[in-house]
């Protein structure tokens, strides 16, 4: 061995297995010896190691292909182990490379996360003695595919296009992205697999068998490979190195195998047998030897562990961020990986943060949280990103996002007291809830995340009858700046769980909530839509019907910007009813107040108005939002409501009726303090100096602020939220809970008084 020097790559042992058509069992036996015998890696072909399709005689004479297809049996393995990575090995591309990658991402988001993919030339799949020429261009149609396989795991909105020659893409929708940055290995000893693995791969596979060279040559090849980096700009320890070790030879010793790790800089080792015996004796005996040996060299001639990201990675990464001292077990993605394009944003806003966060539990949130503060950058809490206010992601910063903790358990079906994870989607809510004949008043759209509504009021479809979302939180967990976890309700820390409910963003993180939901069966919901002339007076009477209305009915009102000078009203409604008759009676007057040009009605249940979605991060639209509350839809906003209608600069105008059961709580209550409101009223444009003239010349009508809705980053914005008894019970919450300000980025509440507070302390006297 020539000794290329040990990289310091975490090391891993594993096994490579085929499947055979004449005993397809074996294949389901050895991969549950490799996994019960703690093996790192199950790499899985139709040939020992090698990727080709083994032969034999039929007995007639003719040669019958014996080995099963490596990808569909890979599939099977994924289905019997639980916990070892698995590789395609040696897999050859004869199909179209976006399907592969397509394959791959399934595969990988089906198995939580543990897929590789080990691609070999043709050439080298069975050239036998190709020329020079040949292998070159296998090796540049199989650069092709790697480059098809990344691509297409990147899905940002835009379809793919490769040019060719070998493999040309005209446009093909990206994505799945796979459920880890999965690394692309190339198999090969030939010099132009060499040069594509130094040049492209995440790894290099060496299969001594198929390659025919001997152990020996290890080290040779591995200098050759490291020459051909440094060609390409790429440091040697970019590039990891798997050995696959022919059985046939026996199970190989410790000696030649830490020989192979640390002096010749192989990081995963492969046995290569179809016995299930000598894989046990590996697994269980050698590999423990292995990992010892390799330990205690590394610590003696103190080798630096090797970077976990790739290099790819790592190049993309931003300032300000210590990323290797991220705690272990925390899951992160960062800019250079295949996932971020869909975690980058929020549903309305573009963002680039430099570090995803993706904690498991409240314990992890705790973790993460810690370290977090220990970064000079800005940090954001997501818990489904569907805020318009767009405060769930930053440009440099690092995103809490709490999309795993999505638990839904009913705890009390008496009290019908249910535990909610923060990151739950409400559509997912709805459907737990239903078969139980329950529900929990949640907004108006399924993919909205538990945590932001919950946390700040959470106006939805049954508002009037069952009142806000915090109306219905009797307890929850915090995680609180310095990292500590306490539990807030009505006897455990009462003031924060009183602030918790309608400004929550600015005390914690929430990582479940305890609900007492209400009994709701089917319900009424209705879509109608007019043809509106006189725009005032249709939003007065729509106002006037709304307080005049029962409390099991909840409308919201939609407008569009005028084509050709019409307007068109959208009416939402949802009656608190399943007898057609009361939904009927409910809606009629709302039908009479302008001529329908579309309408449908259904009784559906809950779960058909508050749909489960799909997890959307696109940074769609990147509209300008304002919102305000009023207590009633005056004639006189109603005429400047009109004027905003038609005056081109807004795109969507919304009420959203209140009133009912959320004007029945005290204004005291909670920290949502605006109780009087009858509506909610928000507005979405394209250009921020007209939108804003317009809305802040309408400021005499407001009488509050919802701020999730509004995207104004004017610190009097506050004020407006939090009227000013309110505003001094929160920031004396603050300086007890996060005096530091470490939640500062979601409608701070120390943005206009925090320095007159620290000077006049009275104002921190609830």
């Amino acid at each position: 061995m020539s000794g290329r020097g040990d990289a310091g790559h975490a090391l891993r042992l594993g096994a490579a297995v085929r499947g055979d058509a004449r005993d397809p069992a074996a294949l389901t036996r050895l991969a549950a010896v490799a996994e019960a015998g703690g093996l790192d890696v199950l790499a899985v072909g139709p040939g020992a190691g090698g990727g080709r399709a083994r032969v034999a005689d039929d007995g007639a004479g003719a040669d019958v292909a014996v080995g099963l297809d490596a990808w569909t049996a890979l599939g099977w393995v994924a289905g019997v182990t639980r916990r070892i990575t698995l590789v395609a090995d040696g897999l050859g591309v004869d199909g179209p490379p976006a399907v592969l990658a397509q394959a791959v991402a399934s595969l990988d988001l089906l198995t939580g996360g543990r897929v590789e993919l080990a691609l070999t030339t043709a050439a080298d799949e069975g050239a036998d003695g190709a020329a020079d020429e040949g292998a070159d261009g296998a090796a540049d149609a199989l650069g092709e595919v790697v480059a098809v396989v990344r691509g297409m795991w990147t899905p940002d909105g835009t379809p793919l296009v490769a040019p060719g020659p070998a493999h040309p893409v005209p446009g093909a929708a990206r994505g799945p992205a796979p459920a880890h940055d999965v690394p692309v290995g190339v198999s090969g000893a030939d010099d132009a697999s060499i040069d594509l693995a130094a040049r492209t791969a995440d790894a290099w596979w060496l299969d001594l068998g198929a390659a025919g060279d001997a152990l020996a040559d290890v080290g040779r090849l591995q200098q050759q490979l490291d020459r051909a980096a440094a060609r390409h700009g790429r440091e040697p320890g970019d590039v990891r190195r798997v050995l696959t070790l022919a059985g046939a030879a026996g199970v190989p010793t410790v000696e030649e195998v830490v020989g192979l790790v640390v002096d010749d800089g192989v990081d995963t080792v492969l046995l290569a047998t179809q016995d299930a015996g000598a894989l046990d004796r590996w697994a269980t005996e050698v590999a423990p030897a292995v990992r010892s040996a390799v330990a205690a060299t590394r610590t003696a001639r103190g080798t630096a562990p090797a970077p976990t990201r790739s290099a790819r990675v790592r190049t993309a990464r931003r300032a300000g961020i210590a990323y290797d001292t991220v705690p272990a077990g925390v899951e992160t993605v960062e800019p250079g990986d295949t996932r971020y394009p869909a975690m980058r944003s929020n549903y309305l806003r573009a963002g680039r943060p430099g570090l995803v966060l993706l904690p498991r539990d409240t314990a992890q949130v705790a973790v993460a949280l810690t370290w977090a503060r220990t970064q000079p950058v800005a940090l954001a809490v997501r818990s489904g990103g569907h805020g318009i206010s767009g405060r769930s992601t930053n440009d440099g910063g690092i995103v809490l996002d709490l999309r795993h903790l999505d638990g839904i358990e009913v705890l009390d079906v008496a009290t019908r007291r249910v535990r909610i994870g923060a990151g739950a989607r409400w559509g997912a809510v709805a459907e737990a809830l239903q078969p139980h004949g329950w529900a929990l008043t949640s907004g108006d759209y399924g993919g909205v995340g538990v945590g932001g509504l919950a946390t700040a009021g959470g106006l939805g479809f049954l508002a009037r009858e069952h009142g806000l979302t915090i109306d219905h939180v009797r307890a929850a967990d915090v995680v609180l700046a310095d990292g500590s976890v306490v539990r807030a309700d009505a006897e455990h820390h009462p003031e924060l769980f009183w602030g918790l409910r309608g400004a929550g963003g600015n005390l914690g993180v929430v990582t479940s909530f305890e609900f007492e939901v209400d009994e709701v069966g089917d319900v009424g919901f209705a879509q109608l839509s007019f043809a509106v002339d006189d725009v005032a007076g249709y939003l007065h009477d729509f106002g006037a019907l709304v307080e005049a209305a029962p409390r099991d009915v909840t409308p919201f009102l939609i407008v569009g910007a005028p084509r050709g000078g019409q307007v068109v009203a959208h009416v939402l409604a949802v009656v608190d009813s399943d007898v057609p008759e009361t939904i009927v009676e409910r809606l009629q007057p709302f039908a009479m107040l302008a001529p329908l040009v579309q309408q449908s009605v259904h009784v559906l249940p809950y779960t058909g108005v508050v749909r489960r979605t799909a997890d959307v991060h696109g940074g769609h639209g990147e509209p300008v939002s304002r919102s305000s509350l009023v207590e009633h839809v005056t004639p006189g906003l109603a005429t400047d409501l009109e004027r905003l209608v038609r005056s081109g600069a807004v795109h969507f105008f919304q009420i959203r009726s209140a009133g009912g059961a959320v004007n029945d709580v005290p204004a005291d209550a909670t920290a949502y303090a605006h109780r009087s409101a009858g509506f909610s009223l928000v507005a979405m444009g394209s250009e921020r100096d007209r939108v804003d003239r317009l809305w802040d010349a309408m400021a005499h009508h407001w009488s509050g602020l919802y701020g999730s809705f509004d995207t104004d980053p004017r610190p009097e914005r506050v004020e407006d939220a939090f009227p000013p008894a309110t505003l001094a019970r929160l920031l004396a919450l603050k300086e007890r809970y996060d005096p530091d300000d470490v939640f500062r980025h979601n409608l701070p509440v120390t943005a206009t008084l925090r320095g007159a507070a620290r000077e006049d302390r009275s104002l921190l006297t609830p």
